[in-house]
């Protein structure tokens, strides 16, 4: 058996993905810390083994869905590039090592933290997702546990109001986000015999129902402040103002005169507003707190 080459591994792992989850960790960290240290590199790292070990064991379990929708064909696996399983034994590797390196440095509850995730993931999201087009409801929570992974890491209580409204930003953030992609690659979807929220909402109704899960997600992020150890006036301000340009610029990408030719910008600027958000919240916690 051939071993697959370094491209194909690295694409196997979403390695942008999952440079994106670790993020979200590092966030949790410095909001309970107040600092960026090797302890945050080091969660950063566990986080991201762990998610290129659940994303490449995702793409073990649906190449043969992957295989008839043009965005994913090209992936390792139905390319056939990589064996399946070949595929699993890269996927375990990275989730033992992630696993590993969570427990020996921070603890049981990081590490099970993260062993959830990918349970969540990988047996009920994955599999829910071919059965109702809602899956992505439940499986927005694999989303906002990584902050919690950070959080607890530090040495933060899993359940305290901080990190809990921080985690329900990400949860309900990632739901326009996968309808995003609904709009765009939802024939190919339902091609390769997912259910999808096209099938239930026109493309007109269903930019509106995106439109207002934007603006719920705007308003859980404006009521974060109230529930940091210290409210600031002036990052409250800065909050209030990053939300206002989100929610007049999505409006302008959903009803314009050409909204349905603006999936890319509103696909960038919807990552772009949840990393704004992050990087106040890390800002806020080194500088001013």
């Amino acid at each position: 058996m051939n071993f697959p080459t370094y491209k194909s591994i690295v694409n196997l792992l979403k390695y942008r993905v999952s440079i994106a989850v670790s993020f979200t960790a590092i966030t949790g960290y410095i909001v309970f810390t107040g600092r960026f240290d090797f302890h945050a590199l080091l969660v950063a790292f566990a986080v991201f083994l762990l998610a290129c070990g659940s994303s490449a064991l995702n793409q073990c379990q649906e190449y043969k869905y992957d295989a008839l929708m043009d965005r994913t064909k090209n992936r390792p696996i139905p390319a056939g590039e990589i064996t399946p399983i070949m595929g699993v034994m890269i996927s375990v590797a990275f989730i033992v090592f992630g696993t590993i390196f969570l427990y020996w440095g921070f603890g049981w509850i990081p590490a099970l933290l993260g062993l959830f995730n990918i349970f969540w993931y990988n047996l009920l999201y994955t599999n829910l997702k071919r059965v109702t087009s809602f899956a992505v409801v439940p499986g927005s929570l694999v989303g906002a546990v990584p902050v919690f992974i950070g959080w607890t890491a530090a040495g933060g209580e899993l359940f305290n109001s901080t990190i809990v409204f921080i985690g329900f930003f990400l949860f309900i953030w990632q739901i326009p986000h996968f309808w995003l992609l609904m709009l765009k690659y939802g024939k190919e979807y339902e091609r390769a015999g997912f259910p999808t929220i096209n099938q239930s909402f026109n493309p007109k109704s269903l930019r509106n129902i995106i439109f207002m899960w934007l603006v719920a997600t705007s308003f859980v992020s404006i009521t974060i402040p109230l529930f940091l150890v210290e409210l600031s006036i002036p990052f409250f301000i800065l909050i209030f103002v990053l939300n206002l340009s989100f929610i007049g610029i999505f409006a302008k990408l959903s009803f314009g005169e050409a909204a349905e030719l603006n999936f890319k910008k509103s696909f960038i600027g919807i990552n772009i507003y949840m990393m704004l958000f992050m990087i106040l919240l890390i800002a806020f916690h080194v500088i001013v707190i």
